[in-house]
C-alpha cells in the first residue's frame, strides 16, 4: 500500500530531489540516452557525413588564404585570379548543402527520440502501481513528458551536432595549422590542459544546477496546477495574495537557479575567450620570430590567424553546450527512473473469460508503507452475485481502500481475496479489471465525441445499436439528442461542456456497455442536485441487476435496499447486516442514521 504524500525519489528508489548525477554516472546515462538513437542511424549518418564535409571545406577554405595572399598580394601572379573566386564559391555551395543535411537530419532524429521517450514513459506511468500516483503529483510526472523529454532531445542531439560540428572544425583547424607550421601550432597547445581543466568544472556545476532546475520546474507547474484548478476556492475565500505569494516563492527560486547557469555560462565564456586571446597574443609572438627566420610566409601567417581566430569561437560553443548536455543528463535520469521502476506485480496464470462475480474477503489486512495504523484490519465478508454491498463509514474509515484492493490498483498486506473462490493474484490482472465497470464521484472524460468517450478503451469496436442502448439505458439519450451533433458532439477537456449529472449518466453508459459482472460504484450520487440524482439512480436501477454490486454511499437511503450493509471504521468491519438489523442493533450504523436525518437529508455526508 502507498504513503500518501511520500517522497516521489522514495517510489522510484531514485536519490533524494535535487542530488545530481554524480560524475562517474554521468556518462553511463549518456550512453543509455544514445541507445535511444539506434532506430535512427540512417538520418545520423548522413548528418555526420555532412558534418565532415562541412569542416573538411572550412579548413580548405582557411588553407586557400595562404596562396591567395601569398600569390595575389605578394606575389602579384594574376594566374591566380581566375581560379580562386571560383574555388570560393564552390566551397561554399558545398558547405552550406552540407550544413543543411547536417541541421535537417540531427533536427528529425533529436526530435524522433523525444518523441519516442515521451510514449514510452507515459506507457510506463500507466503500467506503474497506483502508489506511484499517490506519491508524485500529476504536474510533476506532466514535467517529464514535457520539458524533461525536450532536454533529453537537446542532450542526445542537438547538444551531439554542436558537439560534433565544433570539434570537427577544432580538428580541421589545428590540422591547416599543423600543415602551415607545425613549430607554431605545439607551442600554442600548452594552452590546451588548463583550458581541459576549466571546460571540467564547469561541466560538473551545470550538471548539479540542471538537477535542481527540472526539480525546480515541477514545482512551478505544480504551484500553478493547484491555484488554477482551484480559483473558485482562492476567490472565494480571498486567497489570491497568498496563492501568488507562494507562487512567487517558487518562481523567485526557479529564477535564482536559472541565473546560476547564465552566471556559469557567462564567466566559462569570458575565460575562454581570455584564453584564446592569449593565445592569439603567443600565435603572434611566435609567428613573428618564425616570419623573421624565413620559415613563415605572409599568407602561412593569415592562415594561422584565421585558423586561430575559427578555434576560439567553436571552444566557446562547447563551453556554453554544457549547460544543455547536463539538463539533457539530469532530465534522461529523472526519465529513466520511471522507465527502471517496477511495473505493477501480475504474476497470474489462471485463465478468466467471464467471472461469476462471488469476492470474498478473508481477513485481508492492508497498510499504506511508513504507517502504524493500517488502512484495513481483518476484514471479512461475501459479495455474491445478483446482490447489493454497501459500504458506508466516516470519512478515513477505509472504504475507498477496500474498494481499489479489488480490482488491484493496491496490493493487500495479510488474508485473501478471493473471485469466484480463487485468490485474485492468481488471475492475470487485465482478465480482473475486465470484469468490473466503474462509476465514480470524479467520472473521467476525455475531450472527445460522446461516442468515444462511452464506448472507450477495448470497448471502441462497439456496434451503433449497443452504444445507442447504453446511453439510452443510463437516461444520457434526452441530453445527447439535444446536443449539435448528437453522439459525435464533442464535450471539452473532461467533460466540461456537460453538467455533473450529464456527465455521470455517460459514465454509467459506459459501465453499462461493458456489462461486466461486477460494479463498483465510489459515491456516484454524492454530489449531484435532487434532480440529476433522481436520473442517476434511475440509470443505476436499471445498470445494477444480476450483478455483484458494491457501492461507497454518503446519503445513506440510497442504500436502504442493500443486501448488506458493511460499516467500517479506523479500518475495521464494525458491523454487518441488512438496513434493518443494523438500525435495530442500534450501533454505529443506526448512530450514523440519526445524525443524518436529524441534521436533513445530505446535511451530512461524512458517512
Amino acid at each position: 500500500m502507498p504513503r500518501r504524500g511520500s517522497d516521489v525519489g522514495a517510489v522510484a528508489g531514485s536519490a533524494p530531489a535535487g542530488a545530481p548525477p554524480r560524475a562517474e554516472r554521468a556518462w553511463p546515462i549518456y550512453r543509455r540516452l544514445l541507445t535511444f538513437s539506434s532506430e535512427y542511424r540512417g538520418l545520423l549518418s548522413v548528418a555526420l557525413i555532412g558534418m565532415l564535409i562541412e569542416a573538411a571545406a572550412g579548413g580548405a577554405f582557411t588553407k586557400m588564404m595562404e596562396p591567395i595572399i601569398d600569390e595575389t598580394f605578394v606575389g602579384a601572379n594574376a594566374g591566380v585570379n581566375l581560379w580562386l573566386p571560383a574555388a570560393i564559391i564552390g566551397l561554399f555551395v558545398l558547405r552550406g548543402i552540407a550544413g543543411y543535411l547536417a541541421d535537417y537530419n540531427m533536427a528529425k532524429a533529436g526530435r524522433g527520440i523525444a518523441r519516442d521517450l515521451r510514449v514510452r514513459v507515459l506507457g510506463k506511468y500507466l503500467r506503474l502501481p497506483g502508489m506511484r500516483f499517490d506519491a508524485e503529483p500529476v504536474p510533476s510526472m506532466l514535467v517529464r513528458l514535457g520539458s524533461d523529454s525536450d532536454q533529453v532531445s537537446q542532450a542526445a542531439v542537438d547538444a551531439a551536432k554542436v558537439m560534433i560540428q565544433q570539434s570537427l572544425q577544432i580538428i580541421a583547424s589545428l590540422i591547416v595549422m599543423l600543415w602551415t607550421s607545425w613549430q607554431v601550432t605545439l607551442t600554442i597547445l600548452v594552452i590546451a590542459p588548463p583550458l581541459s581543466w576549466i571546460m571540467g568544472k564547469v561541466a560538473r556545476r551545470y550538471r548539479r544546477v540542471s538537477h535542481n532546475i527540472q526539480d525546480s520546474s515541477a514545482l512551478l507547474l505544480q504551484a500553478a496546477d493547484q491555484s488554477l484548478s482551484n480559483q473558485q476556492e482562492v476567490k472565494i475565500y480571498g486567497a489570491q495574495a497568498a496563492e501568488n505569494a507562494r507562487y512567487r516563492a517558487v518562481a523567485d527560486n526557479h529564477m535564482r537557479l536559472n541565473l546560476k547557469v547564465e552566471a556559469t555560462r557567462a564567466i566559462s565564456s569570458a575565460v575562454v575567450q581570455l584564453m584564446g586571446s592569449v593565445g592569439l597574443a603567443l600565435l603572434l609572438v611566435i609567428a613573428g620570430y618564425e616570419a623573421s627566420q624565413g620559415r613563415l610566409t605572409a599568407g602561412g601567417f593569415v592562415a594561422l590567424m584565421i585558423a586561430m581566430m575559427a578555434i576560439i569561437p567553436a571552444l566557446k560553443q562547447l563551453t556554453n553546450v554544457q549547460n544543455m548536455l547536463q539538463r539533457g543528463v539530469a532530465s534522461a535520469e529523472r526519465l529513466f527512473e520511471i522507465l527502471d521502476a517496477d511495473d505493477e506485480r501480475d504474476t497470474g496464470t489462471r485463465p478468466l473469460a467471464r467471472a461469476r462475480g462471488e469476492i470474498e474477503f478473508r481477513g485481508v489486512s492492508a497498510r499504506y508503507p511508513g504507517q502504524a495504523q493500517p488502512a484495513l484490519e481483518d476484514v471479512s465478508f461475501v459479495a455474491r452475485p445478483g446482490t447489493v454491498t454497501a459500504i458506508i463509514g466516516r470519512s478515513g474509515s477505509g472504504k475507498s481502500t477496500l474498494i481499489k484492493l479489488i480490482p488491484r490498483f493496491y496490493d493487500h498486506e495479510r488474508g485473501e481475496i478471493l473471485l469466484d473462490g480463487h485468490p485474485l493474484h492468481e488471475y492475470r490482472i487485465a482478465d480482473v479489471r475486465r470484469q468490473i465497470a466503474l462509476v465514480g464521484q470524479q467520472v473521467m472524460l476525455f475531450d472527445d465525441s460522446v461516442a468515444a468517450n462511452v464506448a472507450y478503451g477495448e470497448m471502441a469496436g462497439a456496434t451503433p445499436e449497443a452504444l445507442a442502448h447504453a446511453i439510452r439505458g443510463a437516461n444520457a439519450m434526452e441530453f445527447v439528442e439535444k446536443l449539435p451533433d448528437k453522439l459525435d458532439s464533442g464535450i471539452g477537456s473532461r467533460g466540461g461542456r456537460l453538467s455533473g449529472g450529464q456527465r455521470q449518466r455517460l459514465a454509467i453508459a459506459r459501465a453499462m456497455l461493458k456489462d461486466a459482472p461486477i460494479l463498483i460504484l465510489d459515491e456516484a450520487t454524492a454530489a449531484l442536485d435532487t434532480e440529476s440524482e433522481r436520473l442517476v439512480q434511475d440509470a443505476l436501477d436499471h445498470l445494477m441487476p444480476d450483478r455483484t454490486t458494491l457501492v461507497i454511499a454518503h446519503r445513506l437511503s440510497t442504500i436502504e435496499h442493500a443486501d448488506q450493509v458493511l460499516v467500517l471504521d479506523q479500518g475495521r468491519l464494525v458491523e454487518h447486516g441488512t438496513h434493518r438489523e443494523l438500525l435495530e442493533r442500534g450501533g454505529l450504523y443506526a448512530h450514523l442514521h440519526r445524525m443524518q436525518f436529524r441534521d436533513g437529508e445530505g446535511g451530512d455526508r461524512s458517512a
